[in-house]
């Protein structure tokens, strides 16, 4: 039996940013419960020269929705990552999950060799859609996820790996 490009990509996207929404969720309430106002919570980092939650969640995200599209064959939706508020990244975090989910299987499956290039800070990067896709989208989705949850975690959340990975 074999596994579908969309079947690895859609549903894996939607369930990370669903779980990274329900600890955001629990890390707001911890906040409020502290007393602490939810733009520090959203600025913090494991150590300094670490990107804040606000800009893990943003990130991940991105991540998950640009990988989406690319593998579609289409330009990205962009976002403004202009988020002050954990209003405004449950809304982000929303969008994408819808934006992700418009995508249907015969718009991703047969990518697996799809030309993707990206743009880095370092150059220009070219992977065929399934080194994109396993080697590159997957690990920084999961980075990203897994930071905004140390964070959380690191701040005091009651959080715990099944709040992370979900129910089965």
């Amino acid at each position: 039996m074999s596994i579908s490009m969309y079947q690895v990509a859609v549903p894996v996207f939607v369930r990370a940013l669903t779980n990274l929404q329900h600890v955001l969720k629990l890390g707001e309430a911890h906040a409020k419960e502290k007393s602490v106002d939810g733009s520090v919570l959203l600025q913090t980092r494991l150590i300094p020269d670490m990107l804040p939650l606000v800009k893990q969640v943003q990130i991940a995200t991105d991540m998950a929705k640009n990988a989406a599209a690319r593998l579609a064959g289409v330009e990205p939706l962009k976002f403004e990552d202009n988020e002050t508020s954990f209003d405004e990244l449950h809304a982000r975090i929303e969008r994408a999950i819808d934006y992700i989910k418009s995508f249907k299987p015969e718009q991703i499956d047969g990518s697996e060799t799809r030309t993707i290039q990206l743009k880095m800070r370092t150059g220009e990067v070219n992977f065929e859609g399934q080194a994109y896709l396993l080697h590159f989208v997957m690990p920084n989705l999961f980075f990203h996820c897994t930071t905004a949850y140390a964070i959380l975690r690191a701040a005091g959340t009651n959080i715990g790996k099944t709040d992370f990975i979900g129910k089965p």
